[in-house]
């Protein structure tokens, strides 16, 4: 499609492509579900890499550019390992016209383990927002959509964040980074903190799903220090389009650049903020 012929900003055809190729790839993830043939290490033991990521990124790439084949893509298996390089990576293409941001297996330690918890992360950013977003967990079948000022979708059913409006009343999530020098540290003083303060945790492995599940209001708020653009782009949308709350973790707005991230209903957020930031937990 040239460029003369590509649909407004926002328009069904990005997010018919976006869920494509989610669908797609996600159909191919689970038929590999306990075959794959490579496993490596990428930034640390915590960080793998299977060449189910690597086929997956190759296809939703491949889909994508035969439909927009001016737009630019970052995907994490296309990045080299590390935050610098992921940084980097990022600061390259953030102000591109029109920028897809893909995670192709996000919770691959899940499925390495058969532990059935993971997804696909596809978003669309022009000129440095966030225009489209979906995850897709194809282990459930459940497609979640975003798009930018037309609220946000799971099973075509529009939702909306949970109403706890305290963190005693909250089950919030977190995940275990892969960087064992600065963010796990971080985010295990942030979990002795947040813990004793909400109704519980939860930790699935999968922060684009963590995400999708604030917006769907099954969880009231995720927290993660040192994740990337691939992780929250999606995700991200998915809260706010649902009502909900998303700043880095000291209550700057989000953009592609956050690392550190709160994601709410938003009648926790400040609560939130405050116990991290108590605790010395906000990076």
């Amino acid at each position: 499609m040239s460029d003369q012929q590509q649909p407004a900003v926002g328009s069904k055809s990005f997010t018919a492509v976006a869920i494509n190729c989610a669908a797609k790839a996600g159909e191919w993830i689970k038929t590999k579900l306990g075959n794959h043939t490579s496993l490596s290490l990428k930034y640390s033991a915590q960080d793998l890499v299977t060449e189910v990521d690597k086929g997956s990124e190759k296809l939703i790439r491949s889909l994508i550019q035969t439909h927009f084949p001016h737009h630019s893509f970052l995907g994490e298996e296309g990045v080299q390992p590390g935050p610098e390089a992921s940084a980097k990576a990022l600061q390259s293409v953030r102000d591109a016209e029109y920028l897809w941001i893909v995670d192709p297996l996000d919770g691959t330690t899940n499925f390495v383990h058969g532990f059935p918890f993971f997804s696909v992360s596809i978003a669309l950013a022009h000129r440095g927002e966030v225009i489209v977003g979906v995850v897709y967990d194809p282990m459930r079948d459940e497609l979640f959509v975003a798009e930018k000022g037309k609220g946000a979708y799971v099973h075509g059913k529009r939702m909306t964040v949970a109403n706890d409006d305290a963190m005693k009343q909250s089950l919030i999530a977190t995940g275990f980074p892969a960087d064992p020098s600065f963010a796990l540290p971080l985010n295990m003083r942030g979990l002795a903190a947040v813990a004793p303060e909400v109704r519980n945790i939860r930790s699935g492995g999968s922060a684009a799903l963590h995400l999708a599940y604030v917006a769907a209001g099954r969880l009231s708020g995720f927290w993660e220090i040192g994740l990337n653009a691939w992780d929250l782009a999606a995700g991200a949308l998915l809260v706010t389009e649902s009502g909900g709350q998303v700043t880095d973790t000291k209550g700057n707005a989000y953009d592609l650049g956050v690392r550190h991230v709160v994601a709410s209903n938003g009648h926790i957020h400040e609560e939130f903020l405050g116990i991290l930031a108590k605790a010395d937990a906000a990076g």
